[in-house]
């Protein structure tokens, strides 16, 4: 259990680098619908979105990749500076060609062309820190990670609030940038901020030896592009709902949008999960226990993930009129229970993929985000202008819900693991149905909600006493 011990402990570490800045950020959404119309926050929810298909772009697989082969290779020193030179070059050729072709590009994504400018700056910033950052993780840095993660967000945080924050704004720092958009205080908070997270991380530049070894380059694109593809994929199912209603509708995509955010308490606790668990998967894959290792790990994940999701849908009235301050933004509230299961069927997925990482098949992975993209795009374009938004919902639900199962199944033949597949479908199974009947049925009540979730917390309880005693347990 010790080593069960170390995964959990820098898995809160790297989760509260990573969900502390992200629920403080998030917290910003208040201010946003309090500040902007549901057209505006459309408009910066597009912007982001755009940012999510360029930073998979420029990554293109390589963080990845380097995690992958700097656990297994001889020489790590060649794998880390392969992997520096390789993506900072890139990175620049990219900037370059997205720079040169600026104003036709920005009027084929239909944003603004000073929005655009400071969206591919950001890019190219943020690109430019994932080595360092997975650096610290794939060397055992979390506490070094942690700290400039919430630097990262408390700057973003300072100057939304010194930007739009009524009764907090300053109106010098106003007039230095005097924009007549609103919006884009907010994209050039997050530009400042990338600024300084990127000096911060020049020194790991200066200890790298930059000699590009091609045999090691060879491997970690091959191993890295399909990842990529899966990463395009990725981002269509998890954006392209906002995409498609900003076009059909940019008030309601922003309603959508804005609600679609307390849903993120979900997706915070799957990228913590994954922040650390990315590594320690590819560190213990040699350990003679690591099948049952993972095995327990899902089953733990998705313990935590039901109590999440049946939280959050027990509390949702509490947490809306702390999140959302407009009502003209709540209609949108109906889509919460759905993206978040939707979101729990993707952590369960993400945990599933370790066999086509280890084993080198990560083109499996990239053909079931394919496909969970072709239902997500087929069900969209297909039903949302008959039925509306709750279609966007819907189908991210079935896009994860479909690449989760075959998944397992793909897993149980080429990597299999001992899933224990009884307890996990109780929890899954259970979480859900309280969660709808608290939801749908109760109508959100409070009581009831609460009440269910001390149900299920005693479910876990009875069913998984003797196995948390010993992990609890000291020796």
């Amino acid at each position: 259990m010790s080593v069960l011990k170390r995964f959990f402990k820098d898995t809160f570490i790297y989760g509260l680098a990573i969900v502390l800045p992200r629920l403080i950020n998030f917290l910003l959404t208040r201010l946003y619908t309090g500040v902007f119309k549901n057209e505006q926050f459309s408009e910066n929810t597009v912007f982001y979105v755009y940012a999510a298909f360029f930073n998979v772009l420029f990554t293109y697989g390589m963080e990845t990749a380097f995690f992958r082969f700097f656990s297994q290779h001889k020489d790590q020193e060649k794998v880390l500076a392969t992997s520096f030179i390789t993506l900072t070059i890139s990175t620049l050729v990219f900037g370059i060609l997205l720079f040169s072709f600026a104003t036709s590009l920005a009027n084929l994504m239909d944003i603004n062309l000073l929005s655009y400018y400071i969206l591919v700056s950001i890019i190219l910033l943020e690109t430019l820190v994932v080595l360092p950052f997975a650096y610290m993780r794939v060397t055992g840095r979390p506490i070094r990670f942690a700290i400039i993660k919430l630097l990262n967000v408390f700057i973003i945080v300072g100057l939304n609030i010194l930007f739009l924050a009524k009764g907090f704004q300053s109106e010098t720092l106003r007039s230095i940038f005097n924009f007549s958009n609103e919006v884009q205080y907010i994209f050039t908070a997050n530009l400042i901020a990338s600024t300084i997270i990127f000096i911060c991380m020049l020194p790991y530049y200066m200890k790298v030896k930059w000699q590009l070894d091609k045999t090691i380059l060879k491997s970690l694109l091959s191993y890295g592009w399909p990842i990529m593809i899966a990463g395009i994929a990725f981002v269509i199912n998890e954006n392209l709902d906002k995409l498609f209603l900003d076009k059909l509708d940019p008030h309601i995509n922003g309603a959508y949008s804005a609600c679609y955010k307390i849903a993120v308490f979900m997706t915070l606790f799957i990228t913590a999960f994954k922040m650390g668990a990315e590594p320690f998967f590819f560190n213990q894959a040699k350990a003679v226990n690591a099948k049952e290792n993972y095995a327990r790990i899902l089953k733990y994940f998705t313990i935590v993930g039901a109590i999440g999701l049946l939280g959050i849908v027990a509390y949702i009235d509490l947490i809306k009129d702390i999140i959302i301050k407009n009502e003209s933004y709540l209609f949108a509230l109906k889509i919460v229970p759905v993206i978040i299961i939707a979101n729990l069927f993707l952590g369960i997925y993400n945990n599933l993929s370790i066999w086509y990482k280890l084993t080198d098949k990560t083109r499996y992975g990239m053909y079931l985000s394919i496909l969970g993209a072709i239902i997500t795009i087929i069900l969209n374009f297909a039903f949302v202008p008959v039925y509306g938004f709750m279609v966007c919902a819907y189908a991210t639900l079935i896009a994860y819900g479909s690449m989760m199962i075959l998944s397992y199944y793909l897993g149980k033949k080429h990597y299999p693991v001992p899933y224990d597949t009884k307890r996990i479908s109780i929890y899954l199974i259970g979480s859900i149905v309280l969660s709808a009947l608290s939801f749908y049925q109760f109508d959100s009540n409070l009581y009831i909600g609460t009440l269910f979730l001390c149900l299920f917390l005693g479910l876990v309880f009875f069913l998984e006493r003797n196995e948390l005693k010993q992990i609890l347990k000291k020796k």
